[in-house]
């Protein structure tokens, strides 16, 4: 009680100090803020620059200061006389304290004996719009007021104080309670005779007895529980994780403190049941107490139990990590890894050399490729990876590749059979130190794919039968991952070799574009991505780009179909919009088909876009059916997209296709292209555009086959999830002096001076040679024009890799090809003209139609 007593006092002593201590900051605080909130006061520097400062501030001081709480706020000039006090004869006189600081803009507190005592005080600036010190503003309290703030604070602390005796005084009257109900009110002798009991029982028992303290300190260990962990006489009282005695794993159980129940440890050469359980449950203090059990004989068991886990982990490993991809060659690599050097010291896998490239494996054991090979070391004799391997019958692999049965070798020194296959490698192979083999089938769906050949070198025991089971689980589940990656190889190769078949071998000859394409096909499979380069009638060049919904065969087999319709609706030389909806019916239709025969790889729709480029207008009329505006790429090297008016895609039916046409410069590149160029999963489209601009911008120069590798580059992933197609055109013109256009009167006297300018213009070409052929086509679709067409007729010849005649006139009627009979006077004229041009057509127009053949140049 003396000591509460004494704690109590110094207690009260120090919340003294500390109050006055508070008590003095609060009184500077309020001080500073009061000077501070004056001097900021609004009509304080008015009423400083009025004639009589003081009997305009003297009031506002003395209102302040009984509304604030403090004693005094006087307002001084800069040399320090008083306008303000609470004394009004001190008006006048010279401030008492330190003016200086406050005079530089600081604010200043200071205790000074002034005129109303001891006083603390804060000093502060009053500063004009400008920034400079026009007068100084003091307020504080006296300290005999700060003192009685602590007078009154001084009962609640004694009071507390003597709560906290209190306090005290009751929790010794609870603690020595509590001791004597521990104790139980044994006296000494009672207690003595307890513990001697304790003592005999606790070292008398078979087991051994730990108790640890919650700290990880030994407190005490019978004779039986150091003669198990082989203690030091003076182990009691020591860390248990510093005793050099006890293995790691018992030394991290006994410092942890964790409940234990028959788990089994090593100490030394014994094998230890420990049981460890702790000592707080019934209110006791902190710590654990441990008991131990021999059980050596259990380390056999143990061992196996050992293996056991070791060959489940195994297989569980394998199948977590065998098949994570479709690559026969990965899987097999990934079977020989998992197997090394947990199971074998090497391992080899031959897989039936069709099995590569997806097709059933042969009946025997021949034409055998080795694709994975991996050891404990790099040196071994053991056939290289990549070799062709023809197995004799008498080894264990043809063996079992012939029976669908493992082989298990416990000794190759002695199998004579094996050393048939190759006697030099074979000795070298033994001499290496390998002597045991398991050689397994690759067997799925009733097929043997290959073999897996476990090898184990002097470092480890012969395999044995248990072990051929394991080996036997272990390629079992490797092979439906192989089966299926083999599966997986023959349908992706048909679905590519189906693709690249449809899409075009090489682009046509023409004049009026240097092309240049890209086609890269997805990792994961087909799609139905195309293009096409399709020269027309008049020099004139046909771009496709298209996209089929989907992937896989059906997207390929479409995309086929689709393609074929562009070709033949191209050559009914349609319009961009109406080639659009003719091929929008047929998407329809195919879906239609697909419904029909409940096909579950129905075709949703797709997308394309159809361009036409005129060499001869430099123009370019093109349309879109859902698909990605094209980018063109100027001759000063600016890109830009064009506006097209949006079309549905395919397949969709019900709205019109609408015509865009542009003025391309000579020069220019034109570039179209799939979604699977700019569209991925980590960026946005508007992303993927601007990528493809910056890449396209300011290389006018480049080749079409140059941009298109360094588009892919600069916007392709390493591995891209979607078809790609790409198809870059750069423009030529036509040169003037290559086009003769003549304007033809609806008279049938004009054609023969129409004939008479033509020849003369071959001959300026130096054509002589198809005059006569010419004018004869000539004159037979001109006549046609004047007799059967309409205003106006118009005439176009083209020097380009064929020499083509055009005839426009202002009608709709299109001519027919017909065999006149004998006594017909007429209806030779289209026949003549068939058998003279190599082509010859009609294309519609807007204002009428126009008649066109082609004729071979000579030497072409």
């Amino acid at each position: 009680m003396a000591l509460v007593v004494l704690l109590v006092a110094f207690a009260v002593f120090a919340l003294v100090l500390q109050s006055q201590r508070h008590t003095d900051a609060e009184a500077k605080r309020r001080s500073i803020a009061v000077a501070q909130t004056f001097a900021h006061s609004p009509g304080v520097l008015s009423a400083l620059q009025a004639p009589e400062p003081a009997k305009v501030l003297q009031p506002l001081t003395e209102e302040g200061r009984k509304s604030a709480g403090v004693d005094f706020i006087v307002v001084m000039d800069t040399k320090g006389i008083r306008y303000t006090h609470p004394l009004p004869d001190r008006i006048g006189k010279r401030f008492v304290g330190e003016i200086e600081p406050s005079l530089a803009g600081k604010v200043y507190t200071e205790s000074v004996q002034g005129p109303l005592g001891d006083e603390v005080q804060a000093t502060v600036p009053i500063q004009d719009t400008r920034g400079q010190v026009v007068a100084l503003v003091s307020a504080g309290l006296k300290v005999k007021n700060v003192t009685s703030l602590v007078d009154r604070q001084i009962p609640i602390i004694l009071t507390a104080g003597a709560g906290a005796l209190a306090v005290a005084t009751a929790a010794t009257v609870l603690v020595g309670r509590r001791l004597r109900r521990q104790t139980h009110s044994l006296a000494p002798n009672e207690m003595s005779r307890m513990y001697e009991h304790h003592d005999a029982v606790l070292h008398s028992v078979r087991e051994g007895v730990l108790i640890v303290s919650g700290e990880g300190r030994l407190l005490l260990a019978n004779d039986e529980a150091r003669r198990l962990l082989e203690l030091a006489p003076d182990a009691e009282g020591k860390q248990v994780s510093r005793m050099p005695a006890l293995e790691p794993e018992m030394a991290s159980l006994l410092s942890s403190g964790r409940e234990a129940t028959d788990e089994v440890h090593l100490a030394g050469p014994r094998l230890l049941v420990v049981n460890q359980r702790p000592t707080d449950r019934g209110g006791g203090p902190r710590g654990t107490v441990v008991t131990l059990r021999d059980s050596t004989e259990l380390r056999a068991v143990s061992g196996r139990a050992e293996i056991t886990g070791e060959r489940l982990k195994l297989l569980y490993d394998a199948g977590l990590g065998i098949g994570t991809t479709l690559d026969v060659i990965q899987t097999a690599d990934e079977l020989a890894r998992i197997a090394v050097p947990r199971f074998a010291d090497f391992v080899t896998v031959d897989l039936a050399d069709a099995v590569l490239h997806g097709e059933e494996p042969a009946a025997t054991a021949k034409g055998m490729r080795r694709v994975a090979v991996c050891g404990i070391r790099d040196d071994q004799p053991l056939y290289e990876k990549g070799r062709l391997i023809d197995f004799l019958p008498s080894t264990p692999q043809a063996r079992g590749y012939g029976s669908g049965r493992s082989e298990l070798v416990a000794d190759l020194s002695t199998a004579t059979g094996w050393h048939l296959q190759d006697p030099e490698r074979t000795e070298q192979i033994v001499d290496f130190g390998i002597h045991s083999l398991i050689a397994a089938p690759i067997q799925a769906r009733g097929v043997v794919l290959g073999m897996v050949n476990f090898w184990r070198s002097k470092e480890h025991d012969p395999f044995d039968q248990e072990e051929l089971s394991l080996a036997e689980e272990l390629v079992a589940r490797a092979a439906v991952s192989i089966d299926n990656a083999r599966r997986y190889t023959r349908e992706h190769a048909l679905a590519v070799t189906l693709q690249r078949s449809l899409l075009p071998r090489a682009l046509p000859e023409q004049s009026a574009l240097d092309v240049g394409y890209r086609y890269l096909p997805a990792q994961s499979g087909v799609s139905g991505d195309w293009f096409d380069v399709i020269p027309l009638p008049g020099s004139r060049v046909a771009l496709v780009v298209g996209d089929v919904v989907g992937h896989g065969l059906h997207a390929a087999a479409t995309m086929g179909r689709l393609r074929t319709a562009v070709h033949n609706f191209s050559t009914l030389d349609l319009p961009p919009d109406e080639l659009l909806s003719h091929l929008d019916e047929l998407v329809g239709r195919i879906d239609q088909d697909e419904a029909c025969t409940d096909s579950p790889a129905a075709v949703v729709g797709a997308t394309c876009l159809y361009a036409i480029y005129d060499p001869a207008t430099c123009r370019c009329t093109m349309a879109s059916a859902g698909h990605l505006a094209p980018a063109l790429v100027q001759p000063d090297g600016k890109v830009i997209f064009p506006d097209l008016p949006p079309g549905p895609p395919l397949g969709l039916g019900g709205m019109p296709f609408q015509t865009a046409e542009l003025d391309i410069a000579e020069g220019s590149q034109l570039v179209l292209y799939t979604d699977g160029l700019i569209e991925d999963r980590t960026r946005d489209l508007d992303e993927g555009m601007e990528l493809l601009r910056k890449a396209l911008t300011d290389h006018t120069d480049r080749a079409p086959e140059e941009s298109c590798q360094a588009v892919l580059d600069a916007l392709l992933p390493e591995r891209p999830t979607d078809d790609v197609a790409l198809l870059i055109a750069r423009t030529h013109a036509l040169p003037p002096d290559r086009i003769a256009e003549w304007d033809v009167p609806p008279d049938p006297a004009a054609v023969a001076g129409v004939r008479a300018a033509a020849t003369g213009k071959l001959d300026e070409w130096g054509l002589s040679e198809l005059g006569f052929s010419m004018e004869l086509v000539l004159s037979e679709l001109v006549t046609n024009a004047v007799r059967y067409g309409g205003e106006p007729i118009h005439l176009r010849l083209i020097y380009d890799r064929s020499l083509i005649c055009e005839v426009a006139d202002g009608s709709s009627t299109s001519p027919h090809l017909r065999y006149a009979a004998t006594t017909d006077e007429g209806g030779r004229g289209l026949f003549l003209v068939s058998q003279l041009t190599e082509r010859w057509g009609t294309r519609y127009t807007p204002q009428g139609k126009v008649i066109w053949a082609e004729q071979a140049l000579p030497n072409a």
